[in-house]
């Protein structure tokens, strides 16, 4: 399976939420994008890195790139870490596609860039990347 996750710049919250299913299941597809485009090339937001980094996830490695059409037929699941990325997200799709897009929790996962609760927002992507497991696994096509 290949999933993206997608936040506004692509430094916090979908790279975490990337090396987080990185270290449950290093089996799948993996990738993280940002609706922005004002960080492409860097590295994930230093504190969020040190963060992930306390919990044994490395991020060190990723670099944020923006989200485009084309990730609608690169990915099985595009999961959005709040309603806004989600809207922006079907923006862009081509007409006639059907990848699901869907929220990574039952809520918005609060932007840590702004909120500097980077703990926080970890313990929501790691609830969510679990749930989403436990999901994908029960799915027929899997």
């Amino acid at each position: 399976m290949r999933i993206l996750f997608v936040c506004l710049g692509n430094i916090c919250r979908s790279p975490a939420a990337e090396g987080i299913m990185r270290h449950l299941a290093p089996e799948l597809t993996l990738d993280s994008a940002g609706t922005g485009g004002w960080h492409v090339g860097d590295p994930p937001y230093g504190p969020m890195q040190a963060a992930a980094r306390d919990r044994g996830i490395d991020l060190s490695r990723l670099k944020a790139r923006q989200f485009t059409a084309a990730d609608f037929a690169r990915f099985d699941l595009i999961v959005a870490m709040d309603r806004q990325n989600k809207a922006d997200i079907e923006r862009l799709r081509p007409a006639g596609n059907l990848t699901q897009v869907r929220l990574m929790a039952e809520k918005d996962v609060p932007d840590p860039y702004y909120t500097r609760d980077f703990d926080g927002a970890l313990d929501i992507i790691e609830t969510a990347a679990r749930r989403l497991l436990a999901d994908i696994s029960r799915r027929p096509d899997r």
